[in-house]
């Protein structure tokens, strides 16, 4: 099974992905593109630039391609894609979003972590609180449009862990 984590930064994506790792016996863990990227030596901006957005996201479209099952995928193409439209509106992101439609077809689960009510993490923690609010609210939409089923997670670590497993279980 190929399980995609997605939600805005700083709500406990990678914190749940070693979770689930620990809990599913065989599976792997692709690391978010970004963490990938510059190992490899990418280099990025040092503010938010749309164009580094666009090359994580051909990026993850690639592992998703090139990963075989039971893989947790540490943030996908919906959510770098929210972050490019989000950071750059004007921009033409029809075709990326068509990519995405036939991307989602290749993942089995999808977990979404959104920010909680209240929010676990105070804004003076958080870097861009209004683009990871921002994000947080298209990636709403976008499941709706979308038309993919997730796993909503929220609560504790253990909780969230749990909501998964017995989504995924059942």
């Amino acid at each position: 099974m190929r399980i995609a984590i997605i939600g805005a930064h700083k709500v406990g994506k990678t914190t749940l992905a070693e979770e689930l790792l620990e809990n599913l016996p065989g599976y792997t863990l692709e690391i978010e593109p970004y963490y990938q990227m510059e190992s490899s030596g990418y280099e990025f901006s040092e503010e938010s630039y749309p164009d580094d957005f666009l090359e994580q996201f051909n990026y993850s479209a690639q592992l998703v391609f090139k990963s075989g099952d039971d893989v947790i995928f540490d943030r996908c193409v919906i959510d770098i894609l929210a972050y490019l439209h989000v950071l750059d509106s004007g921009r033409n992101i029809q075709s990326l979003f068509e990519k995405v439609q036939t991307i989602i077809d290749e993942i089995d689960v999808f977990v979404f972590v959104p920010i909680e009510e209240p929010d676990l993490i105070s804004n003076h923690q958080i870097e861009l609180p209004k683009l990871r609010h921002k994000v947080n609210e298209l990636l709403y939409d976008w499941i709706e449009d979308l038309g993919i089923k997730v796993i909503k997670v929220s609560g504790t670590l253990s909780n969230r862990k749990d909501q998964v497993l017995t989504g995924i279980l059942s």
